[in-house]
């Protein structure tokens, strides 16, 4: 028998789309990546160590993880960082209930079908991601464009670009090229670069001032104004490397692109952030992406220093930290809570700095061991971080 006023199950089914999850697109988003790079690292490592839980008729092996973790996990978390902040940017309501469970949805059967990874499992996870982007890069577009809101039309290039990019990566793959592949899965790490120059240089410097109680920061003008059009050119003729010589600009345009990251970092008081977590592990990862590009560069000439090693200063200590000291800043403000993380997420950053170091310069050494020690440490970090998290992604926004 129901009680009058109390809601009965037809009622509860017609509401499933207002649950706090489907909010705004950063819930579901940092959940699933952050969950996915875990999966996706544990199969990947399981694979090194000589147990091969995916299938291998579809994405190589290499480009598998390449792809898992640049698209499962990092742009994932991009596009729901994006998709949340857009609202903020043009003052129009962004994704949410039932059209941000399509999208989800659409992101986990392209998932499964990649964790299948056989012939027509990848054909038909390919088309879903393809469609994924397209959803994604529409819904972006429809809300900047209908604000008229210029100064972020950059990123309807930047979010078209890693589509291309990250499609071209598996038709590549999935006919025989994974050469081209890999080449095409570098230069979306170069992507993620751009777009941690654009978000980082906007929010750094205002967060620090803020959260550090600094004086106001003024970087001169023109490294502003350089960064950007330094690091598209940069990517261009790393991309254009593959297909024709471009006589040894290559590894100086990435060492200068980094020396220039360096000297923009070198105006934002980075040191007045160390008693701050939220705010230290932001400097950090900007930091070891500048430094990431000055190693890429010069790996060309050192044979000690691999290009994949260098990469990986890039992929966990950059992008990596910088995604997971994003999230835990963002999930705590967009849902009303005060800007103060748990210890524990302290600690998962000092994890990822681990992995960033010993996948990086052990791995010269003794590659397999670094290798299982890092992913170690990023599962670690990356179960603390859902601990923590979970509860408050899944709940209402505190008033």
């Amino acid at each position: 028998m129901i009680k009058i006023g109390e809601p009965n199950a037809t009622d509860q089914a017609q509401h499933w789309h207002q649950q706090a999850i489907l909010e705004l697109a950063f819930r579901p988003f940092f959940l699933l990546a952050t969950l996915s790079s875990a999966i996706s690292i544990g199969l990947w490592i399981l694979l090194l160590n000589g147990n091969m839980l995916i299938g291998s008729q579809g994405l190589s092996p290499h480009v598998w993880h390449a792809h898992e973790m640049l698209i499962g996990f990092g742009t994932t978390v991009a596009v729901g960082f994006i998709l949340t902040a857009v609202q903020t940017w043009t003052g129009q309501p962004s994704i949410k209930g039932k059209a941000l469970a399509g999208l989800v949805l659409l992101w986990c059967l392209a998932r499964i079908g990649f964790y299948i990874n056989d012939a027509n499992s990848a054909i038909a996870a390919t088309a879903l991601q393809g469609l994924w982007w397209l959803s994604v890069v529409v819904i972006y577009s429809k809300l900047v464009f209908k604000a008229q809101n210029r100064r972020n039309y950059i990123f309807i290039a930047l979010l078209s670009v890693m589509t291309l990019i990250n499609l071209g990566m598996l038709i590549a793959d999935l006919n025989g090229n994974s050469a081209l592949a890999l080449h095409l899965s570098r230069t979306m790490v170069l992507l993620f670069t751009i777009m941690m120059a654009l978000v980082g240089g906007r929010v750094i410097p205002f967060f620090t001032v803020r959260g550090a109680k600094t004086e106001a920061i003024e970087c001169p003008a023109w490294i502003n104004q350089l960064v950007g059009p330094f690091a598209i050119a940069t990517v261009l003729v790393f991309i254009s490397d593959y297909f024709t010589a471009t006589f040894g600009i290559v590894p100086i345009a990435l060492m200068a692109l980094g020396l220039l990251h360096l000297l923009r970092l070198a105006y934002w008081r980075s040191i007045k952030t160390v008693k701050v977590p939220l705010l230290w592990s932001l400097h950090l990862s900007y930091l070891l992406m500048a430094l990431g590009l000055i190693l890429l560069g010069a790996s060309y000439d050192l044979p000690q220093l691999t290009f994949s090693n260098a990469l990986h200063l890039i992929t966990i200590g950059a992008i990596g930290l910088m995604i997971f000291a994003m999230m835990s800043r963002v999930s705590l403000g967009h849902t009303g809570r005060t800007l103060v993380i748990k210890p524990v997420i302290t600690l998962a950053f000092l994890l990822l700095v681990a992995a960033t170091l010993i996948r990086t310069f052990m791995a010269i050494t003794d590659p397999l061991q670094a290798w299982n020690i890092s992913a170690g440490l990023w599962i670690s970090a990356s179960v603390l971080f859902l601990v923590v998290y979970v509860p408050i992604l899944s709940s209402k926004r505190q008033s």
